[in-house]
């Protein structure tokens, strides 16, 4: 069959001419031929399947590097990489329609309906923060409760350092707060405007710092994250990252103008975009269910931008208690040479 200039290959796409051009940019879709006078792009009607599953995986929304990094993957592997992206937009879906519920619910004068009358779930956790090999002092900050998680990353020096305490420090008294689930998220949302207008009122104003946090009541956990340090879920035996970074390259990735590979190299991979006590964005804040047999872990870059996923996952299926899991954590953070300081958390549900 005679090559397709690039309107009749977008019409039989369901592509613009624009997205194409796009795609070629990326590596996604170059065309099978380019004219070396006009420039102009034709394609092999076999490119058809590919430009289709492209189109596909843009509505549901995946980024165009990841689109890329499944596009070259065989069909089963790809099939997984897609039922993982399905799980956390399912994730993240649920998560939003809680918080939709207890707005209309709190709005409205009627209180929250999330309380939550199934089997009472209960935490074992562990945490620890470590200089690393390529720091003399430690700006990282962890905390872990019966009720509350967290890890915070301040920014380089003394004053960072007092920022990532005066984070987690305002969060404490949640723990003993009593809080029902459907007050979990404002609760956490009053704490966190008290640790900005506390880092922002500091001598130095250039004080800032990542924040990690997660708040209990019953099955129901309210998630708090400003900043590059992360929160991960292992269920049923994946690993899912239920935080998206705050940096500028994080950005490029989800524009498609880097690769997940790319970003971990990138020399300004810890730019922020957004921290607490700097700028004008706030945090994120999200609801979340958990289940018995769930695994979490809070971390910042030091354990996150030096360990491979795969390695975090290994070792969160394979190390045990959280307290040992903790140890290979930052075990695994030192033969990656520790540039940073670390800062880790574990938690397990578990039925009480």
């Amino acid at each position: 069959m005679a090559m397709l200039t690039i309107g009749a290959f977008a019409r039989l796409a369901r592509l613009s001419p624009k997205a194409l051009r796009l795609y070629d940019d990326l590596g996604l879709l170059p065309p099978a031929a380019v004219d070396p006078s006009s420039g102009y792009r034709f394609y092999d009607p076999a490119q058809l399947e590919r430009a289709r599953l492209v189109a596909w995986l843009r509505r549901l929304g995946m980024p165009l590097a990841r689109i890329r990094e499944v596009c070259a993957l065989p069909a089963g592997e790809a099939a997984r990489e897609v039922a993982a992206y399905r799980d956390r937009i399912a994730a993240e879906a649920l998560a939003r329609e809680r918080l939709a519920t207890f707005l209309v619910d709190y709005l409205s004068g009627r209180g929250s309906p999330m309380s939550d009358a199934r089997a009472e779930l209960g935490i074992r956790y562990a945490a620890r923060t470590d200089t690393g090999r390529g720091r003399d002092t430690n700006e990282d900050a962890a905390y872990a409760g019966a009720r509350l998680l967290a890890v915070a990353d301040g920014m380089r020096g003394p004053v960072g350092g007092r920022a990532s305490t005066a984070a987690i420090e305002a969060l404490k008294p949640l723990e003993t707060a009593g809080l029902a689930a459907g007050d979990l998220l404002n609760a956490l949302s009053e704490a966190i405007g008290t640790a900005d207008e506390t880092i922002r009122a500091a001598e130095d104003d250039t004080s800032a710092t990542t924040l990690t946090a997660m708040l209990w009541s019953g099955s129901e956990l309210a998630l708090v994250h400003i900043g590059d340090s992360r929160a991960y879920l292992l269920r049923d035996g994946a690993l899912l990252r239920i935080t998206t970074d705050h940096t500028m390259v994080q950005g490029l990735v989800d524009e498609g103008r880097l690769s997940a590979d790319e970003a971990r190299s990138h020399p300004q991979r810890a730019l922020l975009v957004r921290a607490l006590g700097a700028g004008e964005t706030g945090p994120d804040l999200s609801l979340h269910t958990a289940r018995a047999g769930d695994r979490y872990l809070l971390c910042s870059d030091g354990l996150s931008a030096v360990v491979a996923p795969d390695a975090l996952e290994r070792a969160l299926r394979e190390a045990g208690e959280p307290d040992a899991t903790v140890d290979r954590l930052i075990a695994l953070a030192y033969a990656g040479g520790a540039p940073d300081n670390i800062a880790c958390v574990v938690a397990d549900v578990v039925e009480v």
